[in-house]
């Protein structure tokens, strides 16, 4: 470990902790133990997190990408979020949760010399915001720091290439894949796929990807030892840096 270094320790689906420039970052904290969620759809949750929210410790921030699905915020999670020092999301969930600040896209909140930007992400195909809600992703920056994209529940590979040309350069990304799929849109997936994780990691430079949200749900339609494969049959198995729950992964 150097002192530039990032730590991802995941808990479980979307849900990790990013020590990033002396911080401790949260992201889509899911807490709950294993369960069905009854809604317009229903959830259901295959396994528990690896660290319970007692055990993740202080954290200076979470990064919520959204707050309507409980596979990204679920009820132990929704608990948590006043234990944090800050909660960024959406302008929508500001609007529903007390505490939390909305940042619309390219809209940057400091932390002393970090930054956190939130960055466009599309829940599903074109036109899928009226079903699915408004998503955010997140890019962290820091002065001599590696530059950190946050995917959140992000399908559009066309987003990701966008996102790449405007900050310049993304050292780390943490994709959210798994290939979520509800059925809401048919086959059309409401997060990346192995396929569209590689599209998305050949429009990211030579960042190192890291996957998560892509186990412990039933809807995710897809494991990560397709992803693990696809990436090493297109050639960048060398960039996948794939996390073990509960087990810090120093990058």
């Amino acid at each position: 470990m150097t002192e530039n270094s990032v730590t991802l320790t995941l808990v479980g689906g979307p849900t990790a902790i990013i020590e990033y420039a002396g911080l401790r970052l949260l992201t889509d904290p899911t807490f709950d133990a294993p369960r069905s969620y009854d809604g317009g759809i229903a959830l259901h949750k295959l396994s528990g997190p690896a660290l319970g929210a007692d055990a993740v410790g202080a954290i200076d921030a979470v990064l919520l990408s959204h707050d309507q699905h409980p596979d990204n915020l679920d009820e132990a999670g929704r608990t948590f979020l006043p234990r944090a020092g800050a909660v960024l999301s959406t302008p929508e969930a500001a609007g529903r949760i007390d505490g939390v600040t909305g940042l619309s896209a390219w809209q940057t909140h400091r932390f002393g010399d970090v930054e956190v930007t939130a960055v466009p992400a599309l829940h599903g195909p074109e036109g899928a915001e009226a079903l699915s809600g408004t998503v955010t992703g997140f890019v962290l920056r820091a002065p001599e720091r590696p530059v950190v994209y946050v995917s959140g529940d992000n399908a559009s590979v066309e987003l990701v290439a966008d996102i790449a040309a405007r900050i310049g350069r993304i050292d780390i990304a943490v994709l959210f894949a798994g290939a979520a799929n509800v059925g809401r849109f048919g086959d059309a997936d409401l997060t990346l796929n192995a396929r569209t994780a590689v599209a998305a990691a050949r429009e990211l430079g030579d960042a190192v990807i890291v996957p998560v949200h892509a186990e412990g749900w039933h809807h995710f339609s897809e494991t990560r030892e397709r992803l693990v494969r696809e990436f090493g049959y297109a050639g960048l198995a060398d960039r996948l840096r794939v996390p073990e729950a509960g087990v810090p992964l120093v990058l």
